[in-house]
């Protein structure tokens, strides 16, 4: 099995306690808010520590669809955090999983800076498809701002 790992880091105005919060501990309650399209989350195990499987259900195309995350840590002290997609639509089929690590911290003016290490591990030693990672930073990135904006109307 290879893994490819893509570094990548943001800004956000949100000062990163908020955003924490928002991202990694209320986010089951927040991103409905923020996300239309989004349904559901539902613990299929764990009980939302590390090694929890979330099963997230969402509307796409005008059908429903779901993804399904493993926290893999909860670093509260360093605002970090990690998960994988283990399954569901956003794991392409030649993925054993892909790994998100994130850590926020002070940035520019009371805003954050995000860090983010995304480990793709594959199931062979081909590399991942340029198109599917595109096409999922995309759709993390709209998730990401959509959150980002709800903070910023709601603060």
């Amino acid at each position: 099995m290879a893994v490819f790992t893509f570094e990548e880091q943001t800004t956000s105005p949100v000062a990163p306690a908020t955003l924490y919060q928002a991202l990694v501990k209320d986010a089951d309650n927040i991103v409905p808010k923020a996300v239309d399209s989004f349904k559901s989350v539902e613990i299929v195990e764990g009980n939302g520590g590390p090694g929890t499987i979330k099963k997230i259900s969402f509307l796409e195309d005008g059908e429903t669809k779901f993804v399904l995350h493993k926290i893999e840590t909860i670093d509260e002290a360093n605002l970090g955090y990690s998960y994988s997609i283990v399954g569901g639509v956003a794991l392409p089929e030649t993925a054993e999983k892909i790994t998100i690590d994130t850590k926020i911290s002070g940035g520019a003016d009371g805003g954050s800076l995000i860090k983010l290490s995304i480990s793709y591990h594959g199931k062979g030693d081909a590399p991942p498809n340029e198109d599917e990672l595109k096409a999922g930073k995309a759709k993390s990135d709209a998730l990401f701002k959509a959150v980002e904006a709800y903070l910023l109307a709601n603060a």
